[in-house]
């Protein structure tokens, strides 16, 4: 039976026996329990690659055990090209706290520690009570990329009884008053802040039970999602970046896809696989695995930054490598797994251990 299907009539039994929403019938987000269930399942039986995944993950985690907040109080960062030293640092306050926050609520998660979801309740709380805005040129944009990882661990530990009520209550206010503010503030714009300022809102969405907000965002991604993709599979707001058009295209479809993977997952939409006179979100993958094997022969500007199967844009093919059932994908990554991609942004930061599929 086609997924969508199978979604959406899951959905209805949901609403019609328990009365709940269509909207948020499924529940879910970046990580569903049947994923969980899955991958725990994995690791118990030692299967590889998700074995060695699992231990990769667990050494992030009992890192950040030791590692203190870095949250700010106004989270202040100046445009990259004209203060690159103070938006790296600024930057990396909200980085390195999202994804120590992420990596051991997904730590709990899979093996119940509770040491784990209480060092990522620590995270969620320090800047649900430290952080009171976003400013400079880019801070909404780069909260927007940067703070997923705080979405998705306050998502995984939502139902948790070691989450208090008043934490889990200052966490949903940080979201309603500061962050979703951030991403909502940049989802009409033309290129990758757009991307990003919908998948923050997409995942807030998700943990604050808001089905309207869903529904907007799935209806601003419809909107434009083919004049994002051209008819080859190049991304025009993206390649006019000069010799960082293979990476800011990346930067695009890493969002996107992560996006659509939620609404999936939540709410039942499938816009993964959805086409339209050819274009795709496929064929914009295909398109740049294609140039980041052959950077030299990009179209659209010399000395390209190919990335790696270990870091950018191995994340997101390793990614996609099911969802599209596309060897090439996995065959790029090659012997680069486990992948972790554990700095400056947060879309697939845990693609080997948490490998979507459209079925588990």
């Amino acid at each position: 039976m086609n997924t969508s299907i199978y979604l959406i009539i899951n959905s209805l039994v949901l609403v019609a026996y328990f009365g709940l929403p269509v909207s948020f019938a499924l529940g879910g987000g970046m990580h569903p329990q049947a994923q969980i269930d899955f991958v725990k399942n994995q690791i118990a039986k030692k299967q590889q690659p998700y074995y060695d995944a699992y231990l990769e993950l667990i050494g992030y985690a009992d890192d950040a055990l030791n590692q203190g907040h870095h949250a700010l109080e106004d989270f202040s960062v100046p445009g990259f090209y004209r203060d690159a030293e103070g938006h790296r640092n600024n930057s990396r306050s909200l980085q390195t706290d999202s994804f120590n926050a992420y990596a051991c609520a997904l730590a709990f998660k899979l093996n119940g520690d509770l040491k784990y979801g209480q060092k990522a309740i620590f995270f969620l709380k320090s800047w649900a009570t430290t952080n009171k805005s976003y400013s400079d040129a880019d801070g909404p944009l780069v909260m927007s990329y940067s703070g997923p990882g705080l979405l998705i661990a306050a998502e995984l530990l939502k139902d948790e009884e070691i989450w208090k009520s008043t934490d889990k209550r200052q966490f949903q206010e940080w979201v309603e008053n500061v962050y979703r503010q951030a991403c909502n503030e940049i989802r009409n714009r033309k290129n990758n802040w757009a991307d990003w300022g919908r998948y923050g809102s997409v995942l807030s969405a998700v943990f604050l039970d808001d089905p309207d907000e869903m529904q907007e965002n799935i209806r601003l991604i419809k909107s434009d999602l083919f004049d994002k993709i051209a008819g080859d599979g190049h991304m025009p707001e993206e390649v006019r970046r000069q010799d960082r058009g293979l990476w800011y295209t990346y930067f695009s479809l890493a969002p996107i896809t992560a996006a659509c993977w939620a609404i999936l997952q939540t709410e039942g939409t499938d816009l993964l696989l959805w086409e339209e006179n050819s274009r795709s979100i496929k064929l914009a993958l295909d398109y740049l695995l294609h140039y980041v094997k052959e950077p030299e022969a990009w179209p659209w500007h010399e000395k390209q930054r190919p990335g790696a199967p270990d870091s950018w844009p191995g994340n997101l093919m390793e990614a996609m490598e099911a969802i599209y059932d596309d060897k090439r994908y996995g065959e790029y990554v090659g012997t680069a797994r486990p992948i972790t991609y554990t700095t400056h942004h947060f879309a697939w930061t845990f693609p080997t251990l948490m490998k979507p599929i459209l079925t588990y």
